[in-house]
């Protein structure tokens, strides 16, 4: 073979390469420098450098491609070939995505992992059957309780306009006969600081990255449970890669959940003291205020085992074990 032909040859196979080069659009509901949302982009990273750019991830924080409630259906539908959710925002649709916030339930990381364990495959086998793979899931921090007053006991929630983010934290509103308003992460400053909502149920994480400081003063470190985000890829699009490359993803995804779950619990701390550094009373509830929320904790752990049905009860007789 002459030189030009071996050189053309060289410059067709470079050609084919790049054309093959798959590119993913990836969602998520978070603000670029939370830490979830660093997490995904390293998991993007490490597939671009681990395939050689074989598979390109664009990552689009914040809501900014699809709004939080619609990344699940984006992903299902093919809008989107890889997004993450909060698994418990759909808990509507199936009761055992909502099992990571059933509140005192798994009230610590080891408690959330042990509950991950009991409920993973039963969560991978739903997502299956709408054509989606679960690749990893990572925690959110301890959720405590954010208020524009001093809360000494249940009764003093009573009024208060709080944001919820689940059907979870809407029927805790209910049941203390809070005012709900369903306002997803990225519009919660926005919400705060026009008088939408003076209360809230979230982590330190969602507090520091809204500057919750500006709008309400105390924080009650209840550590209700353990809400999880979760990452999921389309089956087909999944299905496209060559085998290398599918790998590729379970390798940087088997990373991506060590890498988050060690990150939220050492960012819990952090996440406390920033708020206490800007001015928020950082406190622990009150003996009588705590025993009265695990009173409705139970509630709705009875009411969620009401509704999960056998898979339900399944998933807690393994976590409790």
């Amino acid at each position: 073979m002459h030189f030009k032909s071996v050189f053309v040859a060289a410059a067709f196979g470079v050609a084919m390469g790049a054309a093959q080069a798959q590119k993913w659009d990836m969602p998520t509901p978070y603000a670029a420098n939370n830490f979830h949302t660093e997490n995904v982009q390293q998991f993007a990273a490490d597939i671009g450098k681990e395939t050689g750019g074989k598979l390109v991830i664009t990552v689009h924080s914040n809501g900014s491609l699809f709004k939080a409630p619609e990344i699940k259906r984006a992903v299902q539908g093919g809008q989107a070939q890889i997004g993450e959710l909060l698994l418990s925002g759909y808990s509507n649709e199936d009761p055992l995505f909502g099992v990571d916030s059933v509140p005192f339930l798994a009230t610590s990381y080891t408690d959330a992992r042990k509950l991950w364990n009991a409920s993973r495959k039963a969560i991978e086998d739903r997502f299956a059957r709408h054509g989606m793979k679960v690749l990893y899931t990572v925690p959110w921090p301890p959720q405590g309780i954010y208020a524009n007053k001093d809360l000494k006991s249940v009764a003093d929630m009573k009024g208060l306009k709080m944001r919820t983010y689940n059907p979870a934290t809407s029927r805790i509103a209910e049941l203390v006969g809070a005012h709900p308003a369903n306002i997803q992460a990225a519009e919660l400053a926005q919400a705060l600081a026009t008088g939408v909502v003076n209360a809230n149920i979230t982590s330190g994480a969602t507090g520091y990255d809204s500057k919750s400081w500006e709008y309400v003063k105390f924080f009650y470190d209840v550590q209700a449970w353990l809400p999880k985000n979760v990452v999921i890829v389309s089956q087909k699009s999944f299905d496209s890669l060559d085998k290398a490359v599918q790998q590729a993803v379970l390798k940087a995804a088997a990373y991506a959940e060590a890498r988050g779950w060690k990150v939220s619990e050492e960012k819990t701390r952090f996440y406390l003291e920033q708020l206490a550094k800007h001015g928020m009373k950082v406190e622990t509830p009150a003996p009588g205020f705590k025993s009265e929320l695990r009173k409705i904790g139970a509630t709705m752990t009875a009411e969620w085992l009401k509704v999960a049905g056998a898979d339900g009860q399944a998933v807690i007789d393994a976590y409790r074990k």
